[in-house]
């Protein structure tokens, strides 16, 4: 690894996501207030002629290595941008599980763009690099620079960031692949229509924990009910952590398949994923920060 640049990818979670409705062209209008997690997965740069991937790691199989891979595609987009763009091996440890509504994906794509620009000597604001991310994938912008923040339109509209505290969570996915257009798809709403749940509460930056926590409270995951459909796991799951002692909040991330509960105390998180693994050994089950 001689020379190799290393970028951690951690898990993207939606604290909330409110669906405003379906617009002509297709695509959701969405609100979310995303946070990143301490798990991740990690992602290293060696220079080299050209672009390569290894892909390794306890969910490395349901990852792939092929050109479909994210974090090709978004090298080979920033390649389209910047000429004489300097190459390199990357070398993918995958931790975080595959197609579980955490953005595992988009986040290694959005660590292989900032590996890319660091090797090239670009400024993180080169709006090169934003370009690159939001044609790679709707969530890779927000993972661009991993922190608390409002994700609006399809999710290439970033707030800015708001410093919330740490909280401790535990995240868990039943190891159940959930696919995202299936799951808008079973939410039902044809293009033009609105979901009319009303607008997401307001999240003030530098929010204090009670004053977050109202606020989370007042949220929901719009995607909850078609997702738990889909994969009646996702039922089972918010159940579990729903009812582990310490929990403030559960609720699905994402599109699924993976949950999550809030605590207040990192004491209390650790023991519930204690727990649920020791009850659960099958599910993936995590105890990490949100920030």
């Amino acid at each position: 690894m001689n020379g190799a640049l290393a970028a951690r990818a951690p898990a993207k979670i939606n604290l909330t996501l409110h669906v405003q409705g379906r617009r002509a062209d297709g695509y959701h209008e969405l609100q979310s207030l995303v946070a990143f997690a301490g798990v991740c997965d990690h992602l290293t740069l060696t220079p080299a002629d050209t672009l390569s991937l290894s892909v390794r790691g306890p969910t490395a199989q349901a990852a792939g290595e092929g050109d479909d891979n994210l974090v090709l595609r978004a090298a080979r987009n920033l390649v389209q941008r910047v000429a004489g763009l300097k190459l390199g091996a990357f070398a993918l440890t995958k931790y975080l599980p595959v197609a579980a509504g955490v953005g595992g994906g988009s986040s290694d794509a959005a660590a292989a763009l900032r590996l890319l620009a660091r090797l090239n000597g670009m400024t993180p604001e080169d709006p090169r690099l934003m370009d690159a991310a939001r044609e790679t994938g709707a969530d890779v912008p927000v993972c661009l620079d991993p922190a608390a923040r409002m994700m609006t339109g399809v999710g290439e509209m970033l707030g800015p960031k708001l410093g919330l505290p740490a909280i401790p969570a535990v995240l868990v996915n039943p190891r159940v692949p959930v696919e995202t257009r299936a799951v808008f798809a079973e939410l039902g709403l044809t293009p033009g229509q609105s979901y009319g749940f009303g607008r997401h509460p307001v999240v003030e930056p530098g929010a204090g924990a009670d004053t977050l926590m109202a606020a989370l409270k007042k949220g929901h995951n719009d995607l909850e009910d078609p997702a738990g459909v889909i994969a009646r796991e996702v039922v089972a799951v918010l159940a579990v952590l729903g009812a582990a002692r310490g929990a403030k909040l559960a609720r699905m991330s994402g599109s699924g398949a993976t949950c999550f509960a809030l605590f207040g105390d990192r004491h209390q998180a650790a023991r519930a994923a204690r727990v649920i693994r020791r009850d659960h050994p099958n599910w993936w089950a995590r105890a990490t920060l949100l920030r």
